[in-house]
């Protein structure tokens, strides 16, 4: 007999950004502008505490909540923010986090209202957790407002996500548009879930709110793994009501069981060290792109994260992407965030040299696109 995966498979698409990212591996020489993946050191003081960790035979299975320490440091660190919560859960890695969220909030056939364009995962999670995504049409401005969520919530719907600052636009919400969805949300009961792993990540021209500001009860997700340079640590962690964040832990139990122990230790650590410096470089990057491409592209200055999201001459995204991976510039499609296929994204976690040279290869093709 040929055994066969489950049908929910059918229902997952399988990553467009480690499709580009696995091209851009196998041509070192090209630029790979694909993946959201700092690239910076991480800083001297956390690997320190990790070797420390190790060192000291903190290896074990760890507490399903978090470490105490690193839990109260973070609890004190959110609170100095003026979030809203009652508990909190270290998480493996932000999408961890989602996906536990997801788990507590919705049951098989319930709908979750997704802000188009979204990250990948929040869609796919939603599927493979027995759920309906509801695509919120942002296009060309990518702000929100009520008469775009109105239309689509039903008897069914349960939650709202927002993700801000965005992934892959780098839009960073105003608090009147978070305050439009908390009203929203609190006139049909629907949870909120905030994606804020990039909340460090924002422009001095771009004030943050985080919706842990705006609504006691909003789950809200982030972590350390953008914000440190610690990607493959796997390390988040999620605010919210007493209530959510039992349930959550309760499924983390019996998913990851507990976050990384070794990235634990180190994040105490982590509470202590100033990224500032990083913060604003990367935001002299985001200028030097925006800057560089402007004049060829349509596109909205983006206020945090580490992406721009221009729109691609021509029309179709998915063939001026082909052509700059031909001239090894590896960028995203934009129908792999998306319903359309009109605009791309484009990582600013590389060196200046790199992205200058990038921007000139993707200025020529907006020429011969135009």
């Amino acid at each position: 007999m040929n055994k066969q995966p489950s049908s929910r498979i059918r229902e997952i698409m399988p990553s467009g950004i480690r499709r580009i990212f696995d091209i851009a591996c196998a041509n070192p020489d090209g630029i790979d502008l694909s993946i959201g993946t700092p690239d910076f050191a991480v800083p001297e003081a956390i690997q320190e505490a990790a070797k420390e960790a190790i060192a000291n035979g903190h290896n074990a299975y760890i507490s399903t909540r978090g470490l105490p320490a690193l839990r109260s440091g973070l609890t004190e660190r959110l609170k100095a923010k003026n979030l809203k919560f009652d508990d909190l859960l270290i998480t493996s890695g932000a999408t961890g986090g989602y996906y536990l969220a997801i788990l507590a909030t919705i049951a098989p056939g319930d709908e979750v209202l997704i802000f188009d364009p979204y990250f990948v995962a929040y869609a796919n999670v939603v599927i493979m957790c027995g759920g309906i995504p509801k695509f919120v049409n942002t296009y060309p401005d990518f702000k929100l407002s009520a008469d775009a969520i109105l239309p689509h919530i039903t008897k069914k719907t349960r939650a709202i996500l927002i993700n801000n600052p965005g992934n892959p636009t780098g839009v960073v919400y105003s608090a009147d548009e978070l305050g439009v969805v908390a009203d929203i949300a609190e006139k049909y009961a629907l949870h909120v879930i905030s994606d804020e792993i990039y909340d460090e990540f924002v422009s001095g021209d771009s004030p943050f709110v985080s919706m842990g500001n705006l609504i006691g009860d909003a789950i809200v997700i982030s972590g350390f793994s953008k914000t440190f340079g610690i990607t493959g640590w796997r390390l988040g962690h999620v605010t919210g009501s007493q209530k959510m964040i039992d349930a959550m832990a309760t499924f983390q139990q019996y998913s990851y069981v507990c976050a990384n122990s070794v990235a634990q230790h180190a994040a105490v650590a982590a509470l202590d060290v100033d990224m500032s410096g990083i913060v604003r470089q990367y935001e002299s990057r985001r200028d030097r792109v925006y800057n560089a491409l402007k004049e060829n592209f349509k596109m909205r200055k983006p206020g945090g994260a580490f992406y721009l999201f221009p729109e691609a001459p021509g029309g179709s995204a998915n063939d001026f992407v082909n052509a700059a991976i031909e001239r090894k510039v590896f960028v995203i499609p934009g129908a792999v965030f998306s319903n359309r296929d009109s605009h791309f994204r484009i990582s600013i976690a590389s060196s200046e040299n790199k992205l200058d040279k990038a921007a000139i290869v993707l200025n020529e093709l907006a020429t011969q696109f135009s």
